[in-house]
């Protein structure tokens, strides 16, 4: 009460701007909820599960689908269990709302969420017995994602599949966590590159970040598609999916240089200045003192740029890539689901919530961590 008269209703104007605003949401979510329990058309998206998130992968070779999800949900889980220290309530509650599931016989709900909690207890566990452990988990990644991409692309020992039947949520992650891998150090070297002493390298670089950052992404992913294959080698023919790869890539380096040149900027000259007193060499004074500090000022801006980034993949249906957009048009140009918009642009709206708003969380442990 005393939250709700300090924040609310401290005076006649904020009370009058509270109870307009509270009117406003009971009518928005009254309408929204009597629209979604008696007019949505749900089953849209019930036929449709394995579109949205598979497309067009083969049907005899889900299992590796499947396997991926699980490996996926492991890694989730024993880092949230590494980081967060109290999980009791929620391994609880979770533990107590598996049998809920399974009664309902959702077989792979119940799966999921065991997993999860299992690999978070695991996590926890081991994150108490080794402080240290969390320092190992981007090499846990980097195996975890390899793995990945032998399930799902083949090769050694498996079919293997094209890059480019890849389809719907599985395309937009790939593509997204690829080019947030690989524009991140290439965002660093330009932001190093823009403040280098050599005049060639600080000149080049500039010209690379304001140029790029003059162009539209939608031109930029065009010119990847159609120019990238004329100026390689006439026997070097990337597939779509890496020239988007490309794409991406060329364009969030250089919003991703300013970035961490801002956060270079914010180091102060004394720490350098006592850095070479010392006697450090410049890589180390690099890698030790400024790096550091500099990305950790910056951290909520570069999470901002891959939330961005992961939006944007959105695109790709612009392109010729049948993205979890491109498949969602797919489904609604089928005679069966015609008039089905919002039903499935909501739950597209959705799924992009869920891994935007779980990128700023993790940014935020990070940066209590760091």
């Amino acid at each position: 009460m005393n939250w709700l008269k300090a924040n609310l209703f401290s005076n006649w104007l904020n009370t009058l701007l509270s109870l307009v605003s509270l009117l406003v949401i009971y009518w928005v979510s009254s309408h929204l909820l009597s629209w979604a329990f008696n007019e949505a058309q749900w089953d849209v998206l019930q036929a449709n599960f394995r579109l949205f998130f598979v497309g067009r992968y083969p049907v005899k070779l889900l299992g590796r689908v499947w396997l991926t999800l699980a490996i996926i949900v492991i890694v989730i889980g024993f880092s949230w269990g590494v980081f967060q220290k109290r999980l009791a309530m929620l391994l609880v509650i979770g533990f107590v709302l598996v049998p809920l599931i399974m009664i309902s016989k959702n077989w792979a709900l119940s799966g999921i969420l065991v997993l999860l909690l299992g690999s978070a207890k695991l996590g926890q566990i081991i994150g108490r017995l080794i402080p240290d452990f969390k320092l190992w988990l981007p090499l846990i990644y980097l195996i975890s994602f390899s793995v990945i991409l032998w399930l799902l692309l083949g090769g050694f020992g498996l079919k293997p599949v094209k890059i480019d039947d890849l389809s719907g949520l599985i395309l937009t992650i790939l593509i997204a966590l690829v080019s947030i891998v690989l524009s991140f150090p290439f965002g660093i070297l330009l932001a190093l590159g823009r403040q280098s002493n050599l005049p060639v390298i600080r000149y080049l670089s500039i010209a690379y970040i304001e140029i790029i950052r003059a162009l539209p992404l939608i031109g930029i992913l065009f010119m990847a598609q159609i120019m990238l294959p004329l100026v390689l080698p006439a026997d070097i023919k990337p597939d779509r999916v890496v020239r988007a790869i490309a794409g991406f890539t060329i364009f969030s380096s250089a919003y991703l240089a300013e970035n961490v040149r801002g956060g270079l900027q914010s180091i102060p000259s004394g720490q350098i200045e006592a850095a070479k007193a010392i006697g450090l060499p410049s890589h180390l004074r690099l890698i030790l003192i400024i790096l550091p500090q500099a990305l950790k000022a910056v951290i909520p801006s570069i999470v901002g740029q891959f939330i961005s980034l992961f939006k944007d993949t959105s695109l790709l249906s612009i392109v010729g890539l049948v993205d979890l957009l491109g498949i969602s048009q797919s489904i609604l140009a089928n005679p069966k689901f015609i008039g089905r918009y919002a039903e499935v642009y909501l739950f597209i709206a959705f799924i992009y919530f869920l891994f935007c708003y779980s990128m700023s969380l993790v940014s935020r442990e990070i940066e209590n961590e760091s």
